[in-house]
């Protein structure tokens, strides 16, 4: 088998070595790999075309994307609707899709799944023009992204912090909803695009999504408090039900009365008033565990 592994090595401020570690692992193996490392602050096109021209050197079957959620996501998009399957060695801070798909976040275990594990078709979404696998939102969580990126420490008491500061300063938005057969009119703290069910932290907030159905899930969060995040964040409990509202569709257009925080897979946007969201079908040939569906 060919393996060709695209491989961020800043990838949440991993001091490991993960090209010596994918070396390693297949030395003696029988296994033809390929190692590709992104390049540091080069334009995201010219980032690109460089892994679509490794992938076509080297013939791989399997290419494995070796980082956080945003080296997911970039590969994913080399690989719209291409026969080469895509797997995860996660390497991130999150690792939202890796957990999402049952992949060990143990480099010698996720890498026996990139070898053993079995492709199969899911569905991606188109997000105002990105590529989304996993989860988009506006409103809340965008600016949280925002918020905890900036940070120079992490952990318990950087989320915390970020989480007051998002709390403080962002505010309600009000949203319109036009879905494929439905149209809804509300304020909002953070409107969910989810092709998944669950963010990095563990938070299941789309408990019904599928990755291979014809459908991806709107999660309407009308309100929330300080006390609420920091429960999800580190109990992993979800929403309070009274508070959300879900719906499923096949397309999705929002209209917000002011510009509002847009994330698309961890990858933090910037502003928006408008969002299309729209399915796109048997999108990305994902190499899944022996034994788990989507």
């Amino acid at each position: 088998m060919v393996l060709q592994f695209i491989v961020n090595p800043g990838s949440g401020g991993n001091e490991a070595d993960v090209t010596s570690a994918i070396k390693d692992h297949f030395r003696g193996s029988p296994h033809e790999i390929h190692i590709y490392e992104l390049k540091k602050d080069s334009p995201p096109g010219e980032i690109k075309e460089d892994i679509k021209a490794a992938i076509s050197r080297s013939g791989a079957s399997r290419v494995i994307a070796a980082g956080g959620d945003g080296t997911v996501k970039l590969v994913a998009e080399c690989l719209l609707k291409s026969k080469e399957a895509l797997g995860i060695l996660p390497t991130g801070s999150a690792n939202g899709m890796a957990k999402e798909l049952g992949i060990p976040l143990e480099i010698p275990a996720a890498l026996e799944i990139a070898v053993s594990g079995v492709p199969c078709w899911v569905h991606a979404v188109s997000v105002n023009g990105e590529l989304c696998i996993h989860l988009a939102d506006l409103g809340f969580n965008a600016f949280l992204v925002k918020k905890f990126d900036s940070l120079t420490h992490r952990g318990m008491w950087g989320y915390a912090r970020a989480a007051w500061h998002a709390l403080w300063f962002h505010r309600k938005m009000k949203v319109e909803l036009d879905m494929s057969r439905e149209k809804v009119v509300s304020e909002a703290a953070m409107v969910v695009i989810a092709n998944g069910t669950m963010y990095g932290t563990g938070v299941k907030i789309n408990p019904v999504g599928k990755l291979s159905d014809d459908l991806f899930e709107v999660v309407l969060v009308k309100k929330y408090s300080l006390l609420e995040v920091l429960k999800m964040r580190f109990t992993h409990t979800g929403f309070n039900p009274k508070k959300v509202e879900f719906f499923q569709t096949s397309r999705l257009h929002v209209r917000s009365r002011h510009r509002v925080h847009l994330q698309v897979d961890g990858e933090y946007l910037g502003k928006v008033k408008a969002l299309e969201a729209r399915i796109l079908p048997s999108a990305i040939r994902l190499i899944l565990p022996p034994g788990q569906e989507v």
